[in-house]
């Protein structure tokens, strides 16, 4: 592995320099696991107090820290750097031209474009239209009449169903499906009927798209993901939903028919969102929420049913405090118990005295 400089190092990622320029840094690595010569990256800081435990010769940190008692580049974007530093060490992956290969199906009235690298395995149906500099993996499947732009990659058994179109730039992941049926079905003299599913699915440019999720194509119109947006894997998004700019959505998200995202909203893992709800630009839905309602813009939301972060952080404080307040009722209960006991137990007027006393002195007569 070449040696670079931490000097070279604070040049290439435009950073500013904490400590001696000419400090040899021959590789990367994650803070718990670098050994020396190697650099790492703190950007949170719950995790600075490890940079003095770590091994590694330097680190990149975020412009306004303290210093931090080891060499150190400055830079706004901590991970963006220290990605450009990797790259720097270890040059990403190029794929070998193949162009198309003689084990690739493709229909006669498909048109490709310039400088297409089609695998081994992939079957391209009628009608389907692609840009320039498409790669097709392995295995991958494109249905008829898919249109694909310039610059998109399908990694293995990524299917397209008909229809399905496909933005500049986009990026599907292996086996995720694109424009299967909608689960929408009508109840007809007790059997389970498909409806049309006469829809299809657009993704807007700069798209991508983790591996083994699902977007289903709309029943009459289409289901739209849009520019920008990043999707995880294991992602379920149903029929006729329409998604904002630039969205994030995590792992394990469901998103049921006729929703619809703002810009730049993200949803956290095991997000569910219910049909035909809306979901304001800029919301943030915590892990797990299970979204009831519209949410409006810029608001995070967290928990089941979802509600606003302060109030739902209100409810985790009291719900901590529940044992105590247990105890505490329990105790009030015995003390409502013994006082109104006290208080329905019979009473002994004078007369009942006078009685008891002129009794008491027959007795002794």
């Amino acid at each position: 592995m070449a040696m670079t400089t931490l000097g070279q190092l604070a040049q290439l990622v435009e950073g500013t320099l904490d400590g001696d320029a000419s400090l040899p840094i021959q590789g990367t690595e994650i803070l718990t696991e670098a050994v020396a010569g190697q650099i790492s990256f703190v950007d949170h800081t719950k995790l600075r107090d490890r940079i003095a435990t770590s091994a590694a010769s330097a680190v990149i940190i975020p412009t306004d820290w303290p210093e931090v008692g080891k060499p150190a580049i400055r830079v706004s974007q901590v991970r963006t750097a220290f990605a450009a530093i990797v790259n720097h060490f270890r040059p990403p992956y190029v794929e070998p031209t193949t162009q198309v290969s003689a084990h690739a199906q493709i229909d006669p009235s498909a048109k490709c474009g310039a400088d297409c690298q089609i695998h081994a395995g992939a079957s391209i149906g009628p009608e389907v239209v692609l840009g320039d500099r498409v790669t097709i993996h392995a295995n991958v499947v494109i249905m008829g009449r898919c249109r694909i732009g310039n610059d998109v990659t399908l990694f293995p058994g990524v299917v397209l169903y008909r229809d399905t179109e496909v933005g500049d730039r986009v990026v599907i992941h292996a086996n995720s499906v694109i424009g299967a049926y909608g689960f929408g079905y009508d109840t007809v003299r007790g059997q389970h009927l498909r409806g049309d599913q006469l829809g299809y699915v657009i993704l807007e440019a700069d798209v991508e798209v983790g591996a083994n999720t699902t977007i289903d194509r709309g029943t009459y119109g289409p289901t739209v993901i849009g520019t920008g947006t990043k999707i995880d894997n294991l992602v379920m998004i149903a029929h006729n939903c329409r998604l904002g700019k630039h969205n994030l959505i995590c792992s394990q998200v469901g998103i049921a028919g006729s929703s619809t995202t703002g810009d730049y909203v993200v949803m956290a893992g095991q997000v569910g969102v219910p049909d035909h709800v809306k979901i304001g630009n800029r919301a943030i839905l915590g892990a797990k929420a299970g979204i009831m309602r519209d949410v409006p813009d810029d608001i995070t939301v967290l928990g089941i049913p979802a509600t606003p972060e302060r109030d739902q952080m209100a409810k985790q404080a009291a719900f901590a405090k529940l044992p105590d307040m247990r105890r505490q009722l329990r105790d009030l209960q015995r003390q409502v118990d013994r006082l109104t006991a006290r208080l329905t137990a019979p009473t002994t007027t004078a007369a009942d005295e006078s009685s008891t006393a002129a009794h008491s002195a027959n007795e002794a007569a």
